[in-house]
Parts: C-alpha cells; sequence; structure tokens
C-alpha cells in the first residue's frame, strides 16, 4: 500500500512500507505529546501561584561568602525577600514531594546535595535541575570535621562532591559554583580554598532546626517566627527529613499569606550578567533585637542629600551690631574664646574660619539611641524602690542581753543556713559607688 503526504518540495511524499507509516506515526504521536506537556506546564501554575519574584544573578568572585549568621554579608535582598535552600539530598521521597510542593506554588530553590546521594539518586538530581532549580555542592561525604580539616582533606570533599554533580547531569556547566560547608563548621583556609577556586561559600540568615527531629508543626512554626523577626534572607531546610516534607507546604503557605516573595539565586556566566547592586545591598544589617548601646557613628558618612536647605554663615549684623565695619574690635564666630582688642603695632592673630567650621554628615539611617539603664553606672542598691529601705536598728542599752534567734535546726535541702534569699538564674552584681560620686534625684 503506498500512502502519500504532504512533502516540501513536491506535492507528496510516497511512503512505500508499513515500517514508514509507524515512523510518521511515532513522530506525530511525539510531536503532539511535547506540545501537550507544553501545555501542561502552562496549565499547571495556576494564576494565583506564588511564583518567583525576580532572580538575583550573583558573581562569586566579587562576593566570596553570604550569610548573617557567620559572615558580614547576605544577599541583596529587599524587604519580605526570601531565598529557599535545601541541605543532604537527593533521597526519595521526600524530596520528591518538596519539588511537587515547589511546582505547585511554581517556586524555585537551591540545593546543596551530598555527593554520595547524588550518585545513588542520579535521576532525582536530574529532575531538580530540569525543574528550574539551582545545583550546589554540600561535599561528597558530609562529614563534621571541616572545621579541623587541612585544606588537603578539604578539598578532596569539595572537588568530589563537584565531579559527582557533574557526572550526573552531564554538562559541567549545570553545576552552580555554590559551596555550602556541612554543619557551617567553617575555617579560614577552607573559605580561602573555595574563593581561589571562585566558588561562592553559602552560609544561612535562618534556620528551621528541622534536624533536630521535631515535629512538623514545630518546623514550619520555627521557619515562619524566625523569617518574620528578620523579614528578609536565606532559610535553610532539609529535604531529606519527613518533617520537613510535611511541613513545608505550610511554610510556603505561611510565607504567602504573609506578603512574602521568593527570590531565586543563578551564578553570573558570559551570556547573563550579574544583577546590578550596590555595595551597601549586600552588608548584613542587624536585627533590632541584635543592637546593643552604644551605637558608633562613624566620621566621613555619606554626605547629606542636596534637598536639605544649607545653614547660612551669621554676620556681625546679625549680632545686633549697628556699624559692624568700625575698628574697635574684632569678634571671632568661635564660642570657645574671644579675639582680643587690636592695638596698634599689634600683629593679627591668623584668621579664623567662621562657623559651620566643618559639616559632618551622619549615615542615612540613623536612630535614637536608648536611654542607658541605671546599672550601667553600677550604682548601689538601683532597684530598691524609695521607702522600702531597711530600718537600722537602734543599738542596745548597756547591760542589755540580745536575744538569740532560735535554732531551727539543719537546713532543709535546696535552702541556705543563712537569712538571704535565695538567688536562681543570672545574678546581677552592683559594686558600692565611691563617695565622691552623688546619686542623682531619680536614685535617691
Amino acid at each position: 500500500m503506498n500512502t502519500h503526504l504532504p512533502g516540501r518540495n513536491s506535492g507528496f511524499v510516497q511512503l512505500g512500507s508499513n515500517t514508514d507509516m509507524r515512523r510518521v506515526a511515532a513522530a506525530s504521536l511525539l510531536l503532539a505529546s511535547l506540545a501537550l506537556a507544553g501545555a501542561a506546564d502552562a496549565a499547571e501554575c495556576p494564576p494565583d501561584a506564588m511564583g518567583v519574584s525576580r532572580t538575583i544573578v550573583v558573581d562569586p568572585t566579587e562576593h566570596a561568602r553570604l550569610g548573617s549568621m557567620q559572615y558580614s554579608e547576605s544577599l541583596p535582598l529587599k524587604d519580605k525577600e526570601v531565598v529557599l535552600t535545601f541541605d543532604d539530598g537527593p533521597l526519595p521521597p521526600y524530596t520528591n514531594r518538596i519539588l511537587d510542593t515547589l511546582a505547585s506554588e511554581c517556586v524555585k530553590a537551591t540545593f546543596f546535595m551530598v555527593g554520595r546521594m547524588v550518585r545513588g539518586y542520579p535521576s532525582l538530581v536530574r529532575r531538580i535541575y530540569n525543574e528550574g532549580h539551582t545545583v550546589a555542592n554540600h561535599s561528597q561525604n558530609h562529614p563534621f570535621t571541616f572545621h579541623k580539616m587541612s585544606v588537603e582533606q578539604a578539598s578532596v570533599e569539595i572537588e568530589d562532591g563537584f565531579a559527582s554533580l557533574r557526572a550526573a547531569l552531564g554538562d559541567p556547566k549545570a553545576v552552580a559554583p555554590f559551596f555550602r560547608i556541612p554543619g557551617l563548621l567553617r575555617q579560614n583556609s577552607v573559605e580561602q580554598y573555595l574563593a581561589a577556586h571562585d566558588v561562592m561559600t553559602w552560609s544561612v540568615d535562618f534556620l528551621a532546626d528541622d534536624w533536630t527531629h521535631i515535629k512538623a508543626s514545630e518546623v514550619a512554626k520555627r521557619a515562619i517566627s524566625r523569617v518574620e523577626a528578620r523579614r528578609k534572607g536565606i532559610l535553610l531546610l532539609h529535604d531529606i527529613q519527613p518533617a520537613t516534607a510535611l511541613a513545608f507546604p505550610e511554610i510556603l503557605h505561611e510565607l504567602k499569606v504573609r506578603g512574602y516573595k521568593i527570590v531565586h539565586v543563578v551564578p553570573a556566566t558570559p551570556d547573563r550578567p550579574k544583577t546590578v547592586s550596590t555595595p551597601e545591598q549586600w552588608v548584613a544589617r542587624q536585627t533590632p533585637e541584635q543592637k546593643v548601646w552604644p551605637r558608633l557613628v562613624s566620621v566621613g558618612a555619606p554626605a547629606l542629600s542636596n534637598d536639605e536647605p544649607a545653614l547660612e554663615v551669621p554676620s556681625a549684623a546679625s549680632l545686633g551690631l549697628s556699624n559692624p565695619l568700625k575698628p574697635v574690635s574684632t569678634i571671632a564666630l568661635v564660642p570657645s574664646f574671644d579675639r582680643p582688642i587690636l592695638r596698634e603695632g599689634e600683629i593679627p592673630l591668623p584668621p579664623v574660619l567662621m562657623w559651620p567650621r566643618q559639616r559632618f554628615a551622619a549615615p542615612h539611617e540613623t536612630e535614637q539611641l536608648p536611654a542607658p539603664a541605671a546599672q550601667t553606672f553600677k550604682y548601689s542598691r538601683v532597684f530598691q524602690m524609695p521607702g522600702t529601705e531597711k530600718k537600722k536598728k537602734a543599738p542596745a542599752a548597756p547591760g542589755t542581753q540580745v536575744a538569740k534567734p532560735k535554732d531551727t535546726g539543719p537546713a532543709t535541702t535546696g535552702q541556705t543556713a543563712s537569712a538571704t534569699t535565695r538567688s536562681s538564674g543570672h545574678q546581677l552584681s552592683v559594686v558600692r559607688p565611691p563617695l565622691s560620686i552623688s546619686l542623682p534625684n531619680f536614685m535617691r
């Protein structure tokens, strides 16, 4: 049987056998399946999905270490932006369930994988990469000795981990130059090795403690509470934990309800330039709970904005002088001293710069310093309220016998023999001030 199909140059293409027909049918089915797959991918992302708000492209050669928990820099995130990261995988079925949750909300994450797990489940590594997530390294065997390893030992763990990932994906460019030290047990020599090989060391901004075998509800509670406390940063989870797989849908739901956005991080390439940012955006700023008094204000901070009006230099007329040009005396505009009257034949003093002599700028984010507590100045009895002072007993009259306290027997367990109150927890010791210091009115 001959079958004719429309050709490209002629009217028809002749197929002379059933084999040719089967090939054409298979090709048609393949094209149809690809078209349906594309339509399914578009349909799988609902209109109300959380999605990825933006993608940050980073250059490891410029920022070698990230994460405010250990380093002075973190990602240049805006308020209510979170980066999701997973460690220790892949491991079915928990990694599969987390991938399903991510796909349901069209969210991307970064997976720091262990080389041994990668070699055991290479197909799962390929799924992570094919679904658009970032593939990163978490060492070959996940040893908890990176803080005391030699550089040679650490390099073997690092390079073997990268080799396992590249072998699973078959493309060295598919693996991001990101590395997270197992257990966050860092040391300078290892970080210097990573930076020398253009690999970015990742720490975290907040944890969920999901490796401690707590319940799924507790994992979600700790993750959300710590995200809310800092409001932006890198969240660490573990895709090998069953509690994490159960808690992750709730974590995503709470982030979505509370108005948080998910940011995806990828490395820069020749075809993908880095995201434009300023150095100040990478500074890991402390939360209000971490700020301690006093805060230092450095001189030489960024200048004030041009919109702020400049103060005018006061003139002699503004000081009430009717005839400022009369050579009777010269007035210095510096409050620390007066210039003496000039007499004939005397050499005048060097000129004094008129006020303001120097203009200092404060940082953009200035805050009022909190009032120091009374115990900061080491006053005695700072917690004693007025009127509660103990009255001194009058001395006994001569010849009067003082009654001794009754003996109540040996002290019971947990009590002291003295009449002082029992201390518990952290105790504050207040030093008595010297006699030359007088207490303020509010302390008397």
